[in-house]
């Protein structure tokens, strides 16, 4: 556990279906007496929401990689300042729709080789990982086509196409076997509600002993 709180993230492509599932798990948890924070990333306080608007819309060429590392370095330090670490101090389940494995990927492989970057930057500026990291895996086609119909302002990374969703897929499967003891791979090709239970699966061993029993 990270302070008083657990921290969880929830990972993959655009369209994979984890913010669906980070809805679920929290509202699971909250089922079982659990005073949990949904938020997420880019955004989950004032500021970093600002930036979210800035790196979210627009034409896909409007950042560089470069540019787009320090604007979301600089939402996540806000995040955790102002929502992510208060929430664990206060022992609340911190469940987050990404963190920093997005950025590992998105800025730090398919956009540049700045991997040693984004890296740098996270120790300097962020300094934490989650407890645990949820990764939910999906065929790159059916994700894009399912991300493209929700039909958003906030398509700039759907709008790149396939072929990035594809470098994705690879690249977060890749960090799933650097970071073995955090992420967690879920196949999210199912069922929402079998994707469901094996999410609550994987982080009930890191609940209080008395909320597992009920799990």
């Amino acid at each position: 556990m990270t302070s008083a709180g657990l921290f969880v993230s929830l990972e993959g492509i655009d369209g994979s279906g984890k913010s669906t599932q980070a809805r679920q798990l929290a509202d699971t948890l909250r089922g079982l007496g659990h005073e949990v924070l949904l938020t997420r990333e880019p955004g989950g306080s004032p500021g970093a929401e600002e930036i979210r608007a800035l790196v979210l819309q627009g034409d896909p060429d409007r950042w560089s990689a470069e540019t787009e590392l320090l604007l979301f370095t600089a939402a996540r330090r806000d995040h955790l300042e102002r929502t992510i670490r208060p929430a664990l101090a206060a022992g609340k389940i911190v469940i987050c729709d990404r963190f920093a494995d997005s950025t590992r990927m998105y800025q730090g492989l398919s956009r540049g080789d700045l991997r040693g970057a984004v890296d740098t930057l996270h120790a300097l500026m962020i300094g934490q990982e989650p407890d645990l990291t949820l990764l939910i895996d999906m065929d790159p086609d059916a994700a894009l086509a399912r991300a493209k119909a929700r039909a958003t302002h906030e398509e700039r990374f759907e709008d790149f196409g396939k072929d990035l969703q594809v470098q994705m897929r690879a690249g977060f499967l890749a960090l799933a076997q650097e970071f073995p003891e955090r992420i967690r791979v879920i196949d999210g090709t199912r069922d929402e509600a079998e994707v469901a239970a094996d999410v609550l699966a994987a982080v009930a061993p890191a609940l209080p002993q008395h909320a597992r029993a009920a799990v």
